[in-house]
């Protein structure tokens, strides 16, 4: 065909680009376009010179841009796994980011200039928020399971009631958990109802643990029936078996106090569990990891195992967790950003709404609105809030717009409207959204 002899070669269109961005964005950039040109010219779609290097220059800009960047969450989900759940407190990132930026005293002793253990930054935080006797940090609380029941129950039975092998995400599902820890699952229980007695049923000589897990991410309600912990752990006792506590979201503060429905927390599960999980990205507010506490027997024999130190935290993360846990110890908590947006409200949110909506313009309107926890916590549970609601020709293509901006707004499309919702965002961040948001309607309006 003609008109693909006539595309330019990928090095010269490259050449047209500009000198602004680096040669390897805009050869990239070029190869694309090019590869898209000619399947739009075997379909017989012409397209000009004028708009194949419009639209090279847009590839190579956004190919400049880092893949893991700054979005402002407007969507109301407090914790959006999308965007990497918890939004870490101003003090959590600072460390971070001293920790990444320097040598850090993380494995040495000063005082001694011996060896030092990593684990210790966190362990005396934790231990004295949980009242546990140790603590210890991995990735995330995922890996936290897998490494206590490889390390404490390989190659025995684990029981676990049929309403608790829940899926975690991912399509990852604590039977598969279970099973790649080198353990066997034996199920007990119905979906909607398991006893204690069931439990003392299943238990033989060939079991080495209990193990609860939250379902965290939806709730059975209705006729169910689940035995109690603290009835559960003497009953471990008796029978000489581990009672594990897979508690999947890591609250430490009494949720109660800001409104919300109570939940179990880290100190009430330290009460009952011979050894528990938990995540810090979740309710804790912090970064992702598995926070692992308990005995001192169980954590000294889960630190002696082998996949310890491959589930390992680098230096980052523990500067980030120490810092979050130290606001607690410090009755700072409402600054760590997962409580903040949790707290806000009524009041706050609807005078945030209402500068959000004047900034807009006419398009725009304050709306009452329910914003998600989300991040698998607190199932069932929204949140009364104020939102901004924008007239806009094409909702979806608007809100696609405002994701493609820079920076990204991410609202929610909602009875054709778009949503903004400003309980999970912060002060500084209305007037940058509402200028994106302008720029969209404004765009929508000369195509108009």
């Amino acid at each position: 065909m003609e008109g693909l002899r006539r595309l330019p070669k990928v090095d010269a269109l490259a050449g047209l680009l500009g000198e602004e961005l680096p040669w390897v964005y805009r050869v990239e950039a070029a190869r694309r376009t090019v590869e898209r040109a000619r399947s739009m010219l075997r379909e017989g779609r012409p397209i000009s010179g004028e708009a194949l290097v419009a639209q090279a220059r847009e590839e190579a800009a956004l190919l400049a841009r880092p893949g893991l960047r700054r979005v402002i969450n407007a969507s109301g989900v407090v914790l959006h796994t999308g965007l990497g759940r918890a939004r870490w407190a101003k003090a959590a990132a600072e460390a971070a980011a001293e920790a990444g930026a320097n040598h850090a005293a993380l494995e040495i002793r000063l005082d001694s200039g011996g060896r030092g253990d990593r684990q210790e930054h966190v362990e005396q935080h934790l231990r004295a928020l949980v009242g546990c006797e140790a603590a210890m940090v991995v990735n995330n609380c995922a890996a936290a399971m897998v490494l206590i029941l490889a390390a404490l129950a390989r190659g025995r039975e684990v029981l676990l009631s049929r309403g608790q092998m829940v899926e975690i995400g991912g399509s990852f599902r604590m039977p598969e958990v279970i099973e790649a820890s080198g353990c066997v699952l034996r199920e007990v229980g119905c979906t909607n109802k398991t006893r204690i007695a069931d439990y003392e049923r299943a238990l033989h000589e060939g079991v080495a643990a209990i193990l609860r897990c939250h379902p965290s991410n939806f709730a059975v309600i209705g006729y169910v029936e689940e035995a109690d912990p603290r009835e559960l752990r003497a009953l471990a006792d008796r029978r000489g078996v581990l009672l594990v506590d897979d508690m999947g979201s890591g609250c430490l503060a009494d949720l109660s106090r800001l409104g919300l429905p109570r939940v179990e927390t880290m100190r009430d599960v330290a009460s009952w569990a011979h050894v528990a999980a938990a995540s810090g990205d979740k309710l804790l507010g912090g970064p992702q990891a598995g926070l692992i506490f308990g005995s001192r027997a169980c954590l000294e024999e889960i630190r002696r195992y082998p996949l310890a130190r491959a589930l390992r935290p680098d230096k980052g993360t523990l500067a980030a967790l120490e810092a979050t846990l130290r606001l607690y110890r410090e009755g700072r908590e409402l600054e760590i950003p997962t409580l903040k947006y949790l707290a806000r409200g009524e009041r706050e949110l609807r005078r945030m709404a209402s500068r959000l909506a004047r900034r807009i313009g006419p398009a725009a309107r304050t709306v009452p609105s329910t914003s998600e926890v989300g991040g698998g916590a607190l199932p069932g549970v929204s949140l009364a809030t104020w939102a901004v609601e924008v007239s806009t020709g094409d909702p979806q293509a608007a809100a696609r717009s405002l994701r493609l901006g820079d920076p990204p707004v991410l609202a929610r499309v909602q009875e054709g409207k778009v949503l903004l919702d400003p309980r999970t965002m912060e002060e500084d961040e209305v007037g940058i959204a509402a200028a994106r948001v302008r720029e969209v309607v404004a765009r929508e309006g000369a195509h108009g």
